[in-house]
């Protein structure tokens, strides 16, 4: 156990949440992180509410700690999707604690708050973070550059952005891009969060739902195999160095690009769409189930941060 304002907030026994990444964050997913002592969360970016809600339902059979809902503003009202009705659905499942991200949080932060969910937003800048402080919002997730999926346009680095929001704000924080073991958890809580959220780490897990071949792509890649599409411009978007990807390189990439994501990411034709991964692919090198993954993770933080304070402990007692 890691005990942290972030694991009181969830009720988890350890701070890693696994990111609602869009048509990859399904039930399996989910229960496979939360009965692993994470803070599984299902994605709701993909659009089919009827899924969606089924998502949900299903979870009751598939464990009985705690998990939460992401809901993407911007993609949601794209698509018309009622949010109102969805967490109906969502709060009579037992959900305690919401993530927001693409988009502005405080029109819809009332209602959250009024139905008693507690609520972290993603943030990409410290602007966008002291609006969702000033707004309500529980916790943080603050979201570097380097990771997988939907970013902010022209946005900084982990290293950059983390230590820039946490001496900004009293909230608890997570830290999300670049994570994807213990040494780099221990480098994000000494930049001050007090959790992670890992994304592409747990694409590449026995439990994520995509396609073999999107797994075997992100074992081969290296750190330098992947894109940032729409850079300074929405969507930006970072997915796996692709013919796909690399041919849409330059060009205004629109939400379209996603009509055939089930191709890709359940039939694994990896032109079909855009394979979203962040720069931590390259420290990748084989398919885990999820409870490895963790457990491996909060091992290996314990024994960097036990060794950063042997080794600066015997570096005062010589000087």
């Amino acid at each position: 156990m890691l005990r942290t304002r972030v694991t009181e907030m969830l009720g988890v026994a350890i701070p890693i949440l696994q990111a609602p990444m869009s048509w990859v964050s399904r039930a399996q997913l989910v229960a496979a992180t939360s009965e692993a002592g994470g803070f599984g969360i299902l994605e709701a970016g993909s659009g089919d509410l009827a899924a969606m809600t089924a998502e949900v339902a299903s979870m009751a059979d598939r464990t009985g700690n705690p998990f939460g809902v992401n809901l993407p503003l911007n993609l949601l009202r794209n698509r018309s999707i009622e949010v109102a009705g969805y967490l109906d659905v969502v709060q009579a499942a037992g959900v305690k604690v919401l993530t927001t991200s693409a988009g502005d949080p405080r029109p819809v932060l009332p209602m959250l708050k009024a139905r008693g969910f507690r609520v972290l937003h993603v943030v990409g800048t410290l602007a966008a973070a002291q609006r969702a402080e000033e707004a309500g919002a529980d916790g943080l997730i603050v979201e570097g550059s380097e990771g997988g999926g939907f970013k902010q346009p022209g946005g900084a680095s982990t290293m950059v952005l983390l230590p820039l929001v946490t001496s900004n704000t009293d909230l608890p924080v997570v830290a999300a891009g670049g994570v994807v073991d213990g040494v780099s958890m221990a480098a994000a809580f000494a930049l001050g969060a007090e959790g992670v959220q890992m994304g592409t780490a747990l694409v590449a897990s026995q439990e994520s739902p995509v396609h073999a071949n999107y797994k075997a792509a992100l074992v081969a890649a290296a750190e330098t195999d992947t894109v940032l599409l729409n850079e300074n411009t929405k969507p930006t978007i970072r997915a796996l160095r692709t013919a796909h990807s690399l041919a849409l390189c330059g060009q205004v990439v629109t939400l379209a690009e996603f009509d055939r994501a089930d191709d890709l990411y359940r039939d694994g034709d990896m032109d079909a769409s855009l394979a979203g991964a962040g720069q931590s692919v390259g420290r990748i090198d084989r398919i885990r189930p999820v409870a490895e993954i963790l457990a491996d993770t909060i091992a290996e933080f314990h024994a960097t941060v036990a060794r950063l304070a042997a080794s600066c402990a015997a570096t005062g007692a010589r000087t």
